[in-house]
């Protein structure tokens, strides 16, 4: 699935524009499942398998990443910009991005360090404070290239390194896309419903649509959870740890997930050697926020990767962590149709 995730991974897509990474996955899919896009620009896909199950079970992942958006355009041709999703913006300035449809690149500057004041130098720049730099001297310049509302994507390589860990933009949640996308093509045994779903990173929205015209009655949500498995951090505050397994969640800031289920998954991965681990900290929330509460709500469990820098140009996740969630959610699923 690497290959599959590099190629997700590198089309740009932030929230509300989502319309490459959407065409790439219905081309991945088209001969495996019945494919329709709703209304937000969800892909609903259902894959008929051998039986009809009891119960209608969803997979879904999100296809959006977080990123920027242009709001003005300056004299000087540079570009104002703010955060579609929760961006920190420590982790913006200096970082090549691309602009709009036409790719425009640009990099996100600002003050130059000796210019500010020393009581602020240990503090991340605002997005109020930023620019973005596309080679322009003047705003005519600029409007021949760009627009205000053009998106603004993180410009970053995918790279291998390490025993086993890779790094790019957009892990957050090309990963869960990849590992539906493979669930797919494995023809499930059993009737199964995957969306992949826009505009999460801004409150979920896609998957607020999607799950209400599925009507699931048991729901698997695919995602890449923050992981901080760095020296400075010890005990509970590491959360999850790379290498450490699919990370099965209990509780966040959306969800009290589904108790018998939560038992489920590590009774699974127990029984078939899989790497799994839970989250230390309630923080954080995903899809199943919306999706357990959808019409009148749904059994829901979250798989999720355990991902260092996440929001960031430089995600970093473990291969084998990858694996362990594609081969939990395959597992889960056979025991959940006619639960």
């Amino acid at each position: 699935m690497t290959d599959l995730l590099k190629q997700l991974c590198l089309l740009d897509g932030i929230s509300g524009d989502e319309g490459r990474v959407r065409d790439f996955i219905i081309s991945q899919i088209k001969d495996c499942a019945e494919i329709t896009v709703d209304p937000l620009g969800s892909i609903i896909a259902f894959c008929k398998g051998e039986q009809t199950p009891k119960n209608k079970v969803l997979v879904s992942a999100h296809m959006d990443e977080v990123g920027m958006i242009v709001t003005y355009i300056n004299s000087d041709g540079t570009l104002k910009c703010d955060c579609v999703g929760g961006v920190d913006p420590k982790v913006v300035y200096g970082k090549r991005v691309r602009v709009g449809k036409n790719k425009i690149l640009g990099v996100i500057a600002g003050t130059a360090i000796h210019n500010v004041p020393k009581a602020d130098r240990s503090k991340a720049v605002p997005f109020d404070k930023l620019v973005i730099d596309i080679g322009c001297e003047s705003r005519q310049e600029a409007e021949k290239l760009v627009r205000q509302g053009d998106s603004v994507s993180f410009v970053s390589d995918f790279t291998r390194f390490g025993d086993g860990f890779v790094k790019c933009k957009a892990i957050d949640d090309r990963a869960g896309c990849a590992i539906m996308i493979q669930l797919i093509k494995d023809r499930p045994k059993f009737d199964t419903y995957f969306t992949f779903v826009v505009q999460e990173e801004i409150g979920l929205r896609g998957a607020t649509a999607a799950s209400y015209t599925v009507n699931p009655d048991f729901a698997f949500v695919l995602e890449a959870t923050t992981a901080s498995d760095i020296p400075e951090s010890e005990n509970e505050k590491r959360v999850c740890e790379l290498g450490g397994g699919a990370v099965v969640s209990y509780m966040d800031r959306h969800t009290i997930y589904d108790k018998q289920m939560y038992d489920l998954a590590f009774e699974t991965a127990k029984e078939n050697g899989i790497a799994v681990q839970t989250k230390s900290v309630i923080a954080g929330g995903n899809d199943a926020g919306a999706i357990h509460l959808s019409r009148g709500g749904v059994r829901t469990t979250a798989v999720s990767l355990p991902c260092r820098y996440l929001h960031s140009p430089s995600c970093v996740i473990n291969k084998a962590d990858m694996q362990s969630a594609y081969e939990l959610v395959k597992l889960l699923l056979n025991r959940t149709y006619n639960k």
